[in-house]
């Protein structure tokens, strides 16, 4: 069922015009392209109530807690437990938009016009924020993982997606839902293998190879997304060194190397040849002025050998005098780094050792970059930008890991000029207000949603590593 809000006309509408130009029409067919364009949009849990709010306002969702079973005779009565739930509250610090405007001689057109060249671009660029968002939670979930950076190949494609299934079985995380949204290089690496698309091997009449589909395998819905997170190869700037000593377990934090020139940085990322894994420098040691020794968390994954590469990913600076609160949404202004930051590369601070977030925008000309979400503590000028390493970071989780909480946002008030309508959908909300500029010539279109994130249980989420 389509519920809709619309507000009384306030601007002159035209026969010719009345169907390009009702904010319903606009709302309902946005709502449409936003969902049928979103990936993992699609598979987190939604929480929606048909309540208007504010951007900075805090709803509550609920994460459900455990039963046990319990053992009976014929004389016992039955154990009666409480229903049990933990509340979760989520501020609504994510307010999407679109705007553009249509120039007078165009709103002639017919909506379908209209549509195919401003609508569905519009839409596409807020189902790719969205995606970008929900996938970035992925850094989130480091703590179960599985794999190598930069090692996934068609060779070992099956050991790695049985190994985070391995991880999550022991998280005991629910069996049936689960789902695996894959970068394009980590798909291409399952593709190549002919257990996923051969048809006498998964018995499809050849549908995974003519449609290059991973379908269900293992007990995961496959999906690949362009917007997950994924660096290339030489995108950051690294420092270069070695491990210097016998070989090292897994567990090891405290790992001595040669090779640097000058000191590393605390807080930088860092990964070492064999183990292939986000690690990050808690504390460094030099002799003569070069680095000679690191401490890294969360600690090797596997055993290295001596000899073995060691590069730390080089911070940039945060560049605003004034620096920035915490709650801050918009783009945050760099600098120093010789190489660009990436969308997608994880991110974190030194002055903050707890949160990690991921960039989903780069303005290369302007020297900024834009998180999946408010900052959570504030920033001071020239405090460290900590980018993490290059790879791809799938992410496996079941629906339950994570919430996309969305509200209806306020009609504007009467007597503003604007038209408005809010149409809400399968647990989304979208905005559309229409309103005339005399001094641009023009019809501004505005599409906007107001929602915000959060995790919901961890033990729900896995990394594998590409």
């Amino acid at each position: 069922m389509i519920c809709i809000q619309h507000a009384r006309p306030f601007m002159a509408v035209y026969d010719n015009t009345l169907t390009a130009f009702v904010p319903q029409f606009w709302a309902n067919e946005s709502l449409a392209i936003l969902e049928e364009n979103m990936v993992i949009g699609n598979l987190v849990h939604r929480d929606f109530e048909n309540v208007v709010q504010r951007f900075g306002d805090t709803v509550n969702t609920r994460r459900p807690g455990e039963f046990s079973a319990k053992r009976k005779t014929n004389a016992d009565s039955v154990t009666i437990q409480d229903a049990t739930a933990t509340n979760v509250q989520v501020p609504l610090d994510q307010h999407i938009h679109t705007s553009f405007m249509i120039k007078d001689g165009e709103e002639s057109k017919s909506m379908k016009s209209l549509v195919d060249e401003y609508m569905a671009p519009a839409m596409l660029a807020q189902a790719r924020i969205i995606d970008q968002i929900l996938l970035g939670q992925a850094y989130r979930f480091l703590g179960v993982s599985y794999g190598h950076l930069g090692s996934l190949s068609s060779a070992n494609a099956i050991t790695y997606l049985t190994g985070v299934r391995n991880k999550q079985n022991l998280q005991k995380a629910y069996v049936e839902g689960r789902n695996l949204i894959l970068a394009p290089n980590s798909e291409t690496a399952f593709l190549q293998n002919a257990a996923f698309t051969s048809a006498n091997q998964v018995s499809d009449d050849g549908t995974a190879l003519r449609e290059a589909s991973l379908g269900r395998k293992f007990g995961y819905d496959i999906f690949m997304c362009q917007n997950n997170p994924s660096v290339a190869a030489g995108a950051s700037d690294v420092l270069a060194g070695a491990i210097n000593g016998g070989n090292l377990t897994a567990g090891s934090t405290v790992l001595t190397v040669n090779g640097f020139t000058g000191a590393v940085t605390t807080g930088a990322w860092v990964t070492i040849a064999g183990d292939d894994t986000p690690q990050r420098i808690t504390a460094h040691t030099e002799t003569l002025g070069n680095t000679t020794q690191i401490t890294v968390s969360p600690g090797l994954a596997t055993t290295i050998v001596t000899a073995a590469a060691v590069v730390s990913y080089v911070p940039g600076k945060v560049n605003f005098a004034a620096g920035y609160a915490a709650g801050w949404s918009k783009p945050i202004v760099y600098d120093t780094f010789t190489k660009d930051p990436n969308v997608g590369q994880m991110v974190a601070f030194t002055t903050d050792a707890t949160n990690i977030y991921s960039i989903i925008q780069v303005d290369t000309s302007g020297k900024t970059i834009l998180l999946d979400r408010p900052l959570v503590v504030s920033l001071a000028d020239n405090d460290n930008i900590d980018v993490g390493p290059v790879g791809d970071y799938n992410f496996a989780f079941h629906r339950n890991a994570l919430a996309l909480v969305v509200r209806p946002l306020a009609l504007p008030r009467e007597g503003l000029g604007a038209r408005s309508a809010v149409v809400n959908l399968n647990g989304l909300s979208v905005r559309a207000t229409i309103s005339y500029n005399g001094s641009m010539q023009g019809t501004l279109v505005t599409l906007d949603m107001l929602c915000g994130i959060a995790i919901l249980d961890t033990k729900l989420g896995a990394v594998m590593y590409g």
